[in-house]
């Protein structure tokens, strides 16, 4: 059974045949899925989503990129709905200097505050960073208080960072970059980093795993990930799969 920790079931890309597609899901051995927030319409899609599917678990919140609209009504609308047992982590959240705007102490602004969100409803962070490692790591130890949970999804920093991030209690997530054959740094991250800390994702419709790539991706192609990590640290895939699938129940689903 697979985990599929991080998916955009919500994304215009899905609109011709989303219902068809999530019902697909469970029969090909994709257990559960996190779909995930990433501005506030997103988010509320991301809920109705959770709220129809029973398998399907949303997280909450807002991609840094989205950031710039932010208030503090739409702060407490994701308190509101991080009540609800089908949300289970705050994200994704994060900073993305790849791009010139929002400005950044804007998207620092709002990375904070989801964060003080995440530890006051006790739920795990999904953190988005792009180009940004420095001030990502700084904010994360800003508020460490020993007691992080999350992951940092679609990881792309070195395996220094990485082990920095494990050691303050994240996970990794990986998906299909490291099918790709310019994906040397995420390579060595995944063999360096033990299975315990790896997650499942594809940021589906997005980032679609070999042979597909630069078609839409979906939860359907996570196998070839499994493949992969399997091939880098010399495990099989059914240990892959099972290890990720215990670190996903785990940190979304308490068990």
């Amino acid at each position: 059974m697979i985990f599929e920790s991080h998916a955009h079931y919500d994304d215009d890309a899905f609109d011709e045949d989303r219902e068809s597609l999530i019902e697909s899901l469970q029969e090909n051995r994709i257990e559960y899925v996190i779909n995930v927030g990433a501005s506030m319409e997103s988010t509320e899609q991301t809920y109705e989503l959770a709220k129809k599917y029973p398998f399907i678990y949303a997280a909450v919140g807002v991609h840094p990129s989205d950031t710039f609209p932010l208030t503090d009504k739409d702060m407490n609308r994701l308190k509101e709905l991080a009540a609800d047992e089908k949300v289970v982590a705050i994200g994704e959240i994060g900073l993305d200097y790849y791009w010139d705007e929002p400005d950044r102490e804007i998207q620092k602004k709002w990375f904070k505050r989801q964060i003080e969100l995440a530890k006051e409803v006790d739920l795990p962070i999904i953190i988005h960073s792009r180009e940004a490692a420095k001030d990502t790591l700084d904010i994360l130890h800003e508020y460490d208080t020993g007691n992080y949970k999350g992951v940092m999804h679609c990881f792309s920093y070195s395996p220094e960072i990485a082990r920095e991030v494990v050691k303050m209690g994240f996970y990794i997530g990986v998906g299909g970059v490291c099918t790709y054959k310019n994906a040397k740094k995420l390579v060595e991250v995944v063999e360096e980093i033990p299975l315990e800390h790896i997650l499942l994702e594809t940021d589906c419709p997005y980032l679609t795993p070999v042979p597909y790539r630069g078609k839409r991706n979906s939860s359907l192609y996570l196998p070839y990930v499994v493949e992969k990590i399997a091939e880098i640290k010399g495990v099989t895939t059914d240990e892959v799969e099972r290890v990720t699938y215990e670190n996903a129940m785990k940190l979304f689903l308490n068990k």
